[in-house]
């Protein structure tokens, strides 16, 4: 084959599309945000917007809160937000959870999201 091998997938240096359909809300607190989870991938990596979804793939299994924790920290980390501001709302056991954004605005994480590249 010319060119070495074929990647598959995006290339790492995509910026994220699909951003402004993440479903984000304002509370008192901060802001929801609407997560989609991938426990057990090879690395700790946001992977970008599924639906109304930012899903997000850990390498951390999904037992006892391991990949909740291993999200919020992503999550944390991608928004710089202290890892105390990001804790889990809904969904402990599902796939799809909710995570609150403890003094994030919903314009302030649509916009670091916009920005961010992904893969």
């Amino acid at each position: 084959m010319e060119g070495g091998p074929r990647r598959r997938g995006k290339p790492p240096t995509d910026f994220m599309i699909g951003a402004e359909r993440i479903n984000i809300r304002p509370i008192a607190q901060g802001a929801i945000i609407a997560v989609k989870v991938v426990p057990g991938s090879s690395r700790d990596r946001i992977a970008g917007a599924l639906g109304e979804c930012l899903k997000i793939a850990v390498a951390a299994p999904p037992e006892r809160g391991r990949a909740n924790s291993a999200v919020a920290a992503v999550l944390a980390d991608a928004l710089n937000l202290p890892r105390r501001n990001v804790t889990l709302f809904a969904g402990q056991t599902a796939p799809r959870k909710e995570f609150l954004l403890a003094g994030a605005t919903v314009e302030s994480i649509r916009q670091a999201l916009g920005g961010m590249k992904i893969g």
